[in-house]
């Protein structure tokens, strides 16, 4: 009678532990894995500095970002990296006599799932030199954009060419002809992370490569939090 009793006890206390187990230790392993970081795309080198996390020292390495730049935006303020800073920033290509919007009309619906977030920022820079201020903001203005949350941006093709094939390493090529200018650009969306580096390519015709943006937008916010967790 003594050993059934026992034998009660010893199921009860496994019972009880197994969904302790599984709830102290499983859960955070798995969780840890869902969180994998993101890449980081472009070239990239270790550094002969250090940093400690945890208490453990790791070689820095040092990843390809975008380039700082000064470019108007739709209400003719001058913006640069300054403005987005400590900032996800969500960009793409665009101009604002295309026949093609679906872009950003996409876009559009990503934007809208942030309303509140000041963390998230997004830009739309102009591949067309000719994209005054004032056409921008008509623009805007037609898609229900709201400057400080999603900007579009323009400047001379010296500097906004530059940004996109060597910061943004996206490719865009100017035709000119008699009834005007034709522009053959990527249609990719791009996830920069807060340091201005670039954790993601996405089309924006897919909608899975979308979906699949606004779960690594929660990622790199989460990783943004980890790593103020661990001390980087």
């Amino acid at each position: 009678m003594k050993s059934k009793s026992i034998i009660k006890i010893l199921i009860l206390v496994s019972t009880l532990a197994v969904p302790g187990f599984l709830f102290f230790y499983l859960l955070p392993h798995y969780a840890k894995n869902r969180y994998k970081s993101l890449p980081f795309f472009g070239p990239k080198q270790v550094a002969a500095t250090f940093h400690t996390v945890k208490g453990k020292k790791i070689s820095d390495t040092v990843y390809h970002v975008v380039p700082d730049f000064s470019l108007k935006d739709q209400r003719d303020s001058t913006l640069t990296w300054d403005n987005f800073e400590h900032k996800i920033v969500v960009a793409n290509l665009f101009y604002t006599n295309t026949p093609l919007t679906i872009a950003n009309q996409n876009l559009k619906k990503i934007v809208d799932e942030y309303p509140k977030n000041k963390l998230i920022r997004f830009i739309s820079i102009s591949v067309d030199p000719s994209d005054t201020a004032e056409k921008l903001e008509h623009y805007a203005k037609g898609i229900g954009a709201t400057a400080g949350k999603w900007d579009f941006l323009s400047g001379d093709t010296t500097q906004v060419y530059r940004l996109i094939r060597k910061g943004m390493l996206l490719d865009i090529v100017n035709h000119e002809h008699d009834q005007g200018n034709k522009f053959i650009y990527s249609n990719q969306i791009l996830l920069l992370d807060n340091q201005h580096r670039i954790r993601g390519y996405y089309d924006a015709t897919n909608e899975e490569a979308l979906a699949k943006l606004t779960d690594e937008i929660k990622v790199l916010v989460a990783e943004d939090l980890r790593n103020l967790k661990d001390g980087r």
